[in-house]
């Protein structure tokens, strides 16, 4: 199926543009625009940039790319930077500041992916966001290697050289661990709020005798709500940027193919707009075959992406160790491909921070982890401080042993993913009243599963009122009809 899905895809990828390249050698120092007669940007690099690894040779011919398909690069470019200046410790507020200053550095990354995809621009193909991200964080890890302490002054000062007085100051300041004040609350909304203005703006500026982006239309055509795509925008503003015949329609279409309802895609849409950013022939569909290899059903694709959209934007090496883990854990390949089906976003919990902690917890309380994750995988997405240690208390404080509380999970592993506050305490409340024993609850912990309203609370009074006595389980398990069978059977044996 996937073979022909991909056919199908590569039939209906198009490009509304050719490539075109200028030749001869760029003497700029500084990074401009050129805006041709027809609508086209020209970027051009500085030749000659302080970075030692971003010279330029002078013989690489430049391409000329259309204006919404340079802007939609660019929020790329920002994002992966972001990205970046935050994983070498800078706060939301400082990263966000540096990326308004730094459009030439900018500038300078996009270029650097026409550079190093010169051969994907040549047939006239767009880069997803995994290849910008391949091709740009190594850059500049190089360059943070290179500057480290100055970096940011680096950035922001592209392409001139940081101030030699400003750059000593920086690296004094780091050395003796000077705390710098953070900038103001408004700066910080300021700067961090533009790209989401700019891209917001494609869709709301629009005067009456101007027609929205064809892809907005098309996605209002589909059924998702203005409001929705606008909110998208706001989560990701390169989304307001996508064409729509080379990254939105073909993805549509190739959901719809897989056998998800029409009316799904703009939830999954909104769920992960990136998805549109990911090329189907190299990233979507060789994930959901290496999936299927991991276990994943075939024949259960339209369920489990419309559960979990995010679950094709993970790297290989993500899933794998998932799934590694989920052997290593007892799994047979059967129930595997169970937990992966019901229960996709399992992908998401990091291993080692989240996965592994919370099958230790569970082994110290003599539970049998892999049954446990067959039958509730969701129960390992909880926290073990805030969800799983105080439901563990509540029952020890009521008397019970660590010895039924393990066959309490045992039976019901989704008894952990119950509030305490909204569900466990109301329902114990009550069972204090009925006339079962505590040991009860160990035999059938799944009453902590029941509507306390709308099914324990009626059945028990129908009980009560007729002087009868059942089983916790038969009480609430048997469906209505055989509930009230039962009842008729055990009153006239009574009478």
């Amino acid at each position: 199926m996937l073979k022909l899905l991909k056919a199908q895809a590569l039939a209906k990828i198009g490009r509304k543009w050719k490539p075109r390249y200028l030749s001869g050698p760029r003497a700029h120092l500084s990074q401009e625009h050129h805006f041709s007669s027809q609508g086209i940007t020209e970027l051009t690099i500085p030749q000659k940039a302080f970075f030692p690894r971003a010279k330029q040779n002078g013989s690489f011919s430049l391409r000329l790319v259309p204006p919404t398909l340079l802007a939609a690069e660019k929020e790329e470019a920002k994002a992966v930077l972001t990205l970046f200046l935050k994983k070498q410790g800078l706060s939301n507020a400082v990263a966000a500041r540096t990326i308004n200053k730094s459009d030439a550095f900018v500038d300078h990354l996009v270029s650097r992916l026409h550079s190093v995809h010169k051969s994907r621009y040549l047939v006239g193909r767009e880069l997803t966001t995994l290849e910008i991200r391949d091709a740009l964080i190594p850059y500049l890890e190089s360059l943070n290697d290179e500057y480290q302490a100055i970096l940011v002054d680096v950035v922001e000062n592209f392409p001139d050289p940081p101030d030699k007085e400003k750059t000593e100051e920086i690296i004094q300041k780091q050395s003796t661990t000077t705390e710098i004040s953070p900038p103001s609350l408004s700066s910080s909304i300021t700067s961090a709020g533009s790209k989401k203005l700019k891209a917001l703006a494609r869709v709301s500026d629009v005067s009456p005798t101007k027609k929205l982006p064809s892809h907005i239309t098309y996605l209002l055509d589909l059924g998702m709500e203005f409001e929705a795509i606008k909110e998208v925008i706001r989560k990701f503003p390169a989304f307001a940027y996508y064409s729509l015949d080379g990254k939105i329609k073909p993805v549509v279409e190739f959901l719809i193919d897989l056998g998800i309802p029409r009316e799904d895609i703009p939830t999954i849409l909104s769920k992960r707009p990136q998805l549109c950013g990911i090329s189907l022939t190299e990233n979507l569909i060789p994930t959901m075959a290496f999936l299927e290899e991991l276990g994943v059903d075939k024949k259960q694709w339209a369920k489990v992406i419309y559960r979990f959209p995010p679950l094709l934007t993970y790297s290989r090496h993500k899933l794998k160790s998932t799934v590694d883990f989920l052997y290593e854990m007892g799994l047979t390949a059967e129930n595997v491909s169970k937990v992966l089906t019901r229960c996709p976003n399992i992908i998401s919990y990091s291993v080692e921070d989240k996965l592994r902690p919370t099958a230790d917890y569970f082994r110290s309380l003599d539970v049998n982890v892999a049954f446990l994750l067959h039958r509730s995988p969701q129960t390992f997405g909880l926290s073990i401080e805030a969800n799983l240690k105080p439901v563990t208390s509540f029952f020890l404080e009521k008397g019970y042993t660590l010895s039924d509380v393990s066959t309490m999970i045992s039976r019901y592993g989704t008894l952990y993913t119950f509030s305490l506050p909204g569900n466990l305490m109301p329902k114990w409340d009550f069972y204090l009243t009925m006339v079962y024993p505590e040991s009860e609850l160990i035999k059938f912990p799944q009453y902590f599963g029941y509507s306390l309203k709308d099914r324990i609370k009626p059945r028990y009074e129908n009980l009560r009122q007729c002087g009868v006595k059942i089983l916790l389980n038969q009480m609430l398990s048997l469906s209505e009809d055989d509930f009230q069978k039962l009842l008729k059977k055990k009153m006239e044996k009574k009478g």
